[in-house]
């Protein structure tokens, strides 16, 4: 499984076939370094397995639904329309492994879990917000592009 790259120092090294090397010392260990790749069309980037859970649809809509705020699960679940019970868990806890989300249990009786942005959470919700907005402006194109054309020589 894969881990967040929280709790780690990064020092670049240098270039790499266009990518940029560093070393990630795990302080959490205080493990060896390890070699990162920072470059995310290569097969072997540090990055990409946190993009790829960010750019799935609800993650990105779950990042989208904590920029308001603090949530409880099944509030979260209410507003993300169509989420299962089981994808939401999921989705929640590849971003809390990634360092996007928190996941904070309040001592109350009966316990509460909510879940918020991280810094990095939400510098990523803000570039998804723009992407979501623009998305949502031009609608009626985007959706033009998807709807059936006629063959070639049938008019």
């Amino acid at each position: 499984m894969r881990e967040a790259l929280t709790n780690r120092k990064y020092t670049t090294t240098g270039g790499h076939g266009g990518s940029l090397v560093g070393m990630a010392h795990d302080a959490r260990t205080d493990g060896p370094a390890q070699e990162l790749v920072v470059d995310v069309f290569a097969r072997d980037c540090t990055s990409r397995a946190a993009f790829e859970v960010v750019t799935s649809k609800w993650a990105s809509l779950a990042l989208l639904a904590l920029v308001e705020g603090r949530y409880r699960f099944n509030a979260l679940r209410r507003k993300v329309e169509g989420v299962s019970e089981k994808m939401l868990s999921q989705t929640l806890q590849a971003l809390e492994r990634d360092g996007m989300v928190t996941r904070d249990v309040v001592t109350t009786i009966p316990p509460r879990v909510e879940y918020a942005l991280t810094p990095l959470g939400e510098q990523v919700a803000g570039h998804l917000r723009a992407l979501a907005d623009l998305l949502e402006a031009r609608a009626t194109e985007a959706v033009a592009g998807t709807s059936p054309r006629p063959a070639p020589g049938d008019a």
